[in-house]
């Protein structure tokens, strides 16, 4: 049985914060998105992908362990902030080290855990030992609800998201699948509608 640590741990008011760090920094929004719900959509997302690849295309994968995966994803954002996608891409070096930031960051943030309780998080900090099939759906989902915030901005006229649409259209044909062929046609579609446009459907 192990002992109770006692000591203060700053884990979950870090991950609080997420709250505080912004998505599209580069870009002027409409409506400004956070990492914490943004993870929250991402997790939403990638439990119907897992549900649909399921139940519609013969699947055996766990939803809840993706969903779960996939609300941490963004995790370690709260020690290194959201980096924009051209900056992080702009070359394959500077990918390279971003990506050794981020394990650095997912480290320290499991280290502020109790050690008692380490072991039930440390799959989720470590993605080499996270099945290849969750890691793709909740990349999918990842990509999707950037998607859906461009069609939310240009909904509302905001052309600055134009050809980031325009970039995450080829993404997602690049990374094309039948759950998420599914998702866009069943879906997607409403995130074009005004709430009046969505009620009215239902009259």
């Amino acid at each position: 049985m192990n002992s109770i640590d006692k000591s203060t741990s700053h884990f979950m008011a870090q991950i609080s914060r997420l709250k505080l760090i912004n998505r599209w920094p580069l870009m002027r929004n409409v409506r400004t998105e956070n990492v914490s719900e943004h993870s929250l959509q991402v997790a939403f997302v990638a439990h119907m992908l897992a549900v649909i690849k399921n139940r519609v295309f013969d699947g055996q994968l766990n939803p809840e362990k993706i969903a779960l995966y996939a609300i941490y994803h963004d995790v370690s954002e709260v020690l290194t902030g959201d980096m924009p996608t051209p900056i992080k891409y702009f070359n394959p070096q500077i990918a390279e080290e971003f990506k050794k930031i981020e394990k650095i960051a997912e480290h320290k943030m499991l280290s502020m855990l109790p050690e008692a309780l380490q072991s039930d998080f440390a799959w989720l900090f470590n993605s080499a030992t996270v099945d290849e099939s969750t890691k793709i759906i909740v990349k999918q989902a990842d990509t999707l609800c950037a998607y859906l915030k461009c069609l939310e901005e240009l909904s509302a006229g905001n052309n600055e998201f134009l050809l980031a649409k325009t970039r995450l259209e080829k993404t997602l044909a690049k990374d094309n699948s039948n759950e998420m062929d599914y998702f866009m046609r069943i879906f997607v579609p409403s995130f074009t509608l005004s709430l009046d446009e969505m009620s009215e459907e239902g009259l």
